[in-house]
């Protein structure tokens, strides 16, 4: 039996077009179970709350829970490797963060997966601000004070953070960088402001909610924001690039996935996560966190930690930082 040519050419179409129809009603569906969402810190810090404010509004919204899992270890490699080797069916997401895109470069030569290649950007989130604060005994009130001030006490201010790789050591290498300053990096396993608060250590680049408690109290000195812009957590705390031109280290977050999920999947968390920032219910909450929502589209985000990534390597490469 022969088939007429016209016929045969649209079951031919016909057969083409079932796996992409498939694919779209698979998407529709989705999810039909609990979702993962792997953060590579402790609970309570910034990336696990930003975490579990989006993952709250994601259950809400699509009908299941999307559960958050702190999974800390290998300064956040850990569950980014296990996002990375994960089945692709957008049923574990990572929390990405600057400090995926600073251990690009930090751990290349160590990482047994790559970050780039490896996880799929879904979603921006929020960006945020760390704060350029002192002790009180630290005689400096603004960026040019401070500056003039460890460039005439060369070696002799230490300056806490998470980590090495973290923002706060980032964000202070940076500083260094651009400004000849000579400040000595105390990093700290566990909190550090209990040594901020007693003098211990007198400099620390802290994400603004970790800290915005003892900046009101005047138990530390805010000096400046490290972010572009001023931060609203902070009115009338200028940021540094206004003394040090061209000077930005911006906390980011967002939602990545394994490679290989299926574009329609990663399609429409991003849309639901735009979704969710650009609502009300989350505003206050951000803005309780000095945190701003960034919606951007799947195409800038991904340009955007290009560029992070870009931009960090050449911090670590100048100040010769070598994982801990």
């Amino acid at each position: 039996m022969r088939f007429p040519r016209r016929r045969f050419l649209r079951l031919a179409a016909g057969a083409v077009a079932l796996p992409a129809a498939s694919r779209a009603a698979f998407a529709l569906d989705y999810p039909t179970r609990p979702v993962r969402i792997l953060v590579g810190f402790p609970p309570g810090a910034a990336t696990d709350i930003v975490a579990r404010l989006v993952a709250q509004s994601l259950s809400e919204r699509l009908g299941q829970q999307f559960i958050v899992e702190n999974k800390p270890g290998a300064a956040s490699n850990l569950a980014a490797e296990t996002v990375a080797r994960a089945t692709p069916d957008g049923y574990t997401l990572l929390a990405i963060t600057v400090t995926n895109a600073v251990n690009t470069t930090l751990y290349e030569k160590t990482a047994d997966f790559s970050f780039m290649n490896d996880i799929v950007p879904v979603a921006s989130t929020i960006q945020s601000a760390n704060v350029l604060e002192v002790n009180p005994n630290v005689p400096v009130n603004t960026v040019a004070e401070f500056i003039a001030y460890a460039k005439a006490n060369p070696g002799k201010l230490n300056y806490a953070s998470f980590g090495t790789g973290t923002a706060p050591n980032m964000a202070a290498e940076l500083f260094k960088m651009m400004t000849g300053t000579n400040l000595v990096h105390v990093p700290y396993r566990s909190a550090f402001m209990p040594d901020l608060l007693s003098g211990q250590v007198q400099v620390a680049f802290t994400p603004i909610p970790l800290t915005i408690a003892n900046i009101r109290a005047g138990k530390l000195r805010a000096i400046a924001v490290t972010s572009k812009t001023p931060s609203d957590a902070l009115p009338g705390i200028p940021t540094v690039g206004a003394t040090v031109p061209g000077y930005e280290a911006t906390i980011w977050h967002g939602i990545g996935a394994p490679k290989n999920t299926p574009d329609e999947i990663v399609e429409k968390l991003h849309k639901e996560i735009n979704a969710v920032l650009t609502g009300p219910a989350l505003k206050p909450k951000f803005d309780n966190l000095g945190a701003v929502p960034t919606a951007m589209t799947r195409a800038e985000f991904s340009k955007y930690i290009s560029a992070e990534v870009d931009k960090w390597a050449k911090v670590i490469k100048f100040a010769n930082i070598k994982p801990s």
